[in-house]
């Protein structure tokens, strides 16, 4: 059966008590305003740099890194598409499904968030 996905997000991961100052510098350096995302406290949006996308400074309990979001109208779907690829799951977190690429990077494989328009103009079909 046939689902569909796209790269939807950008994020600069950054340890919990240094994400306020990452993304107050990543604000002034990009020259976007850093709002906190409601209800998911962990999240600070820097809208309006990449069109069509979403970047946002993260707060994690790690090391800083940068990781991608997939967002996926089937998310086991997109997973086992992306592991049948060389990525290794390493985690689950909510809805989301946390991967490891080839390479050491992390992805995050989600459902969709964006809107739907955007996401019907910008997503692949794969089947």
């Amino acid at each position: 059966m046939a689902h569909r996905s796209r790269l939807s997000t950008f994020l600069i991961d950054a340890p919990r008590d240094e994400a306020p100052r990452a993304a107050d510098f990543w604000s002034q350096a990009l020259g976007v305003p850093a709002t906190p995302v409601p209800g998911e406290e962990q999240f600070i949006s820097l809208r309006g740099v990449m069109p069509d996308h979403d970047l946002a400074v993260q707060a994690v309990d790690d090391a800083p890194r940068y990781h991608f979001d997939i967002e996926t109208d089937d998310v086991e779907a997109e997973t086992a598409r992306l592991v049948g690829l060389g990525a290794v799951e390493v985690n689950r977190w909510l809805d989301c499904v946390i991967l490891r690429a080839p390479g050491g990077h992390l992805l995050c494989v989600i459902p969709p968030h964006s809107d739907p328009s955007t996401f019907d103009r910008l997503a692949k079909s794969w089947s």
